[in-house]
């Protein structure tokens, strides 16, 4: 009796002790050990309510434009919509659609993501008829992705 008592007593500190632990999202743990997973891919089918919860978007829209990638052990997710851009962020400081943009529009003070790409970083302007870059607007991950247009996915 005395044995089956502190054998019980240890069973159930392992299960409070197994329950502090921080682990993984079940869809993290099962996708993420995977190194070819750290690019972009489309969303699995098992993964489309999770993405879809994260954004606050409809599953059939988020299946046929969502995208899940890892991070270190994260699972992280992006949907194209809204003019959310899933590949890298395009850092460059020259900029053809902006330069376009400026031989129509000398002294432009702003450029449209619309001729500059929505994967730009900066906001662009015209000095006369050549596009220069500006402030940077969004933050890019480590990566090299637009940080903001990636979420966790839990």
């Amino acid at each position: 009796m005395r044995r089956a008592g502190v054998l019980a007593i240890m069973f159930y500190g392992l299960l409070i002790l197994a329950s502090a632990v921080p682990t993984r999202t079940a869809s993290a743990a099962g996708y993420c050990p995977n190194p070819e997973h750290a690019r972009p891919a489309k969303v699995p089918a098992e993964l489309v309510p999770a993405l879809a919860a994260a954004f606050g978007a409809d599953k059939d829209a988020v299946r046929n434009g969502g995208f899940v990638r890892c991070v270190g052990g994260k699972l992280m997710g992006c949907y194209v919509g809204a003019n959310l851009n899933c590949d890298k962020a395009d850092m460059r400081r020259s900029s053809y659609g902006a330069a376009a943009w400026c031989r129509d529009h000398p002294g432009a003070t702003d450029i449209p993501m619309a001729a500059t790409g929505h994967d730009t970083i900066y906001a662009w302007s015209c000095k006369g008829s050549h596009a220069v870059p500006g402030k940077m607007i969004m933050k890019v991950d480590r990566q090299g992705y637009v940080a903001d247009n990636w979420k966790e996915l839990h």
